[in-house]
């Protein structure tokens, strides 16, 4: 009768510990690449300064640089870029040529659309459901309930508009902002 000696056909805890760490970081590592695009879509990459602020965005996806914008723009005048998360946002031009300190956000506080700047009334005309904002973007005629939100702006050291959030009183209605 042969006795058994224990040390024939058993691997050892080394080489065991080695496969198994072997096989989880294999799976760990597709599962991580696996979900990097998923996260990356639910959280968009920031873009701007600090502060909470973004850089302006033209039409075409370009840095909005004042000094060349208020070359081609009059007094008065009320033109879309891209502002806080992504949302059509005005800037407006005063009387002196320079941008006014506050943006306004140009998304109908009714049903979302996007609110065209109607030079020709003086106001903001929401072709939907024919709401209709002051110059400044509070509601005066409904079926909107609430006046469009207000972005900061600012122009930078380096000439670039950038836009952060409004979390004072809103100056048109003295009220706490709704938006923020």
């Amino acid at each position: 009768m042969t006795q058994f000696s224990g040390t024939s056909d058993v691997p050892d805890l080394g080489r065991r510990q080695f496969m198994n760490l072997l096989t989880f970081g294999t799976i760990t590592g597709i599962a991580a690449g696996a979900l990097y695009p998923i996260v990356k879509y639910f959280i968009p990459p920031s873009s701007g300064s600090g502060g909470g602020g973004v850089t302006a965005k033209d039409a075409l996806g370009n840095d909005v640089i004042v000094s060349q914008f208020l070359s081609t723009h009059n007094a008065g005048d009320r033109t879309l870029a891209q502002g806080l998360k992504g949302d059509p946002t005005y800037m407006v031009i005063t009387g002196e040529k320079t941008i006014e300190s506050y943006g306004i956000n140009a998304i109908c506080t009714h049903l979302g659309c996007v609110v065209p700047w109607n030079a020709n009334e003086n106001k903001f005309m929401c072709p939907c459901h024919g709401s209709q904002y002051n110059s400044e973007g509070k509601v005066v005629r409904g079926p909107a309930p609430l006046s469009l939100a207000l972005a900061h702006a600012q122009v930078t050291e380096d000439d670039k508009l950038v836009f952060s959030p409004w979390t004072e009183t809103d100056f048109r209605t003295n009220e706490d902002p709704w938006w923020a």
